[in-house]
């Protein structure tokens, strides 16, 4: 779903991190708060003022979506769910789960979470404009935190629409699970539903362009794009997730790899086993013991005019939890890694020693096949 990120900061043991869309969503947020809502609420300011107001607004949407996030994450620890972190990107945030939740119940409660905070902070922010005094003058705290009341509320009344993955959609998926007591019949038919209210806002964008109202319009047009894809999307990745669980990592890896010594120079390594084997990644083995692997990756970094005077142990990654995997782990938490450290590869232990690698695409390909021969329920 998302691009490239950036790490900001841990929050209760949950990093939070920045997608690069966001940077765009905060732009357009301040410059739409200080050119237009804030020079209509409060007439009669220098231009530095409603700029300075329109980045609190914007940051004061930032802390309200973390708020929002945070709420379902620690919903979420409380059943045991754990949470890779939280990412805000242009649509919003998201809470980043690394299973489904295990029953109705803990769907239910952990999806009502973030719009019930919403509702909450918008209370609060109503509570501090009515006891702030500027009741008959308005002044720029006030629109702030009228501005801030108003944007949780639409926060919250939005994820309440009932179109998957939103938390609406979500309650919806509960509602359909603890009838049908099937996850996937649910997911599947939320996820219709989801997408039926995507192809209902892309309509509604278009409409409204043709009547003159062209950024309006092409902004709902895209978060009806959007919610049509994740809705897809979401399906998508649980029928990805039942596939393989259960499937141990040894299934899909390539046993007795070749490996080379980490005295080679990379131009051995290029010539002598690039080349004629036509693997990108290498364990690195020395007296049989894996000392890590190397790959085009680190190759790519050093110019080919220094390649002979370079050895293998000088540009190889160590073995860590980034680049290992054991051969009983299931293939669901091999790709959970592959997406977390941007490794396409994996060594493979068994019983503490190298037994093999595993590639996301060999996953993928005897995943497409599995998804291709099941008949969904």
């Amino acid at each position: 779903m998302f691009g490239k990120h950036i790490t900001l900061f841990r929050l209760f043991g949950f990093v939070v991190k920045l997608d690069a869309s966001w940077v765009l969503l905060a732009m357009l947020v301040t410059w739409s708060l200080a050119t237009g809502y804030f020079p209509t609420v409060i007439p009669g300011l220098a231009i530095t003022a409603y700029w300075s107001i329109g980045v609190l607004g914007a940051l004061g949407l930032f802390a309200s979506i973390i708020f929002h996030e945070m709420c379902h994450s620690l919903v979420a620890r409380v059943y045991g769910l754990p949470i890779n972190g939280i990412t805000l990107f242009i649509f919003g945030g998201v809470a980043e789960m690394e299973d489904e939740p295990q029953s109705p119940k803990v769907e239910f409660l952990m999806a009502i979470a973030g719009p019930i905070s919403s509702y909450a902070l918008a209370l609060g922010f109503f509570i501090l404009v009515s006891v702030s005094g500027s009741d008959e003058v308005i002044t720029p705290f006030s629109a702030l935190l009228g501005y801030l009341a108003m944007i949780n509320t639409m926060l919250a009344t939005f994820n309440l629409i009932p179109a998957f993955p939103l938390d609406g959609g979500r309650v919806l998926r509960a509602a359909l699970w603890q009838w049908k007591g099937n996850m996937r019949w649910a997911t599947r038919h939320a996820a219709r539903i989801g997408s039926g209210f995507g192809l209902g806002f892309v309509a509604l964008g278009v409409l409204s362009v043709l009547q003159g109202e062209v950024a309006g319009g092409l902004w709902i047009a895209v978060i009806g794009l959007f919610l049509n894809n994740a809705a897809g999307s979401s399906y998508t990745q649980l029928r990805t997730r039942q596939a393989l669980e259960g499937q141990p990592v040894s299934r899909y890896m390539s046993r007795d790899p070749i490996t080379v010594s980490p005295n080679l120079n990379l131009r051995e390594l290029v010539d002598n086993y690039v080349y004629v084997f036509g693997h990108d990644l290498f364990p690195v083995v020395e007296e049989n013991l894996l000392l890590g692997s190397v790959g085009l990756s680190q190759i790519k970094h050093i110019p080919q005019t220094q390649w002979q005077d370079v050895s293998v142990r000088e540009i190889m990654s160590p073995c860590s939890q980034d680049n290992m995997i054991d051969a009983n782990e299931d293939a669901v938490v091999a790709i959970a890694l592959m997406q977390r450290t941007g490794n396409s590869r994996l060594l493979v232990l068994e019983r503490g020693r190298l037994a093999g690698i595993v590639a996301l695409k060999d996953i993928l390909r005897l995943l497409a096949l599995k998804l291709d021969l099941e008949t969904p329920e």
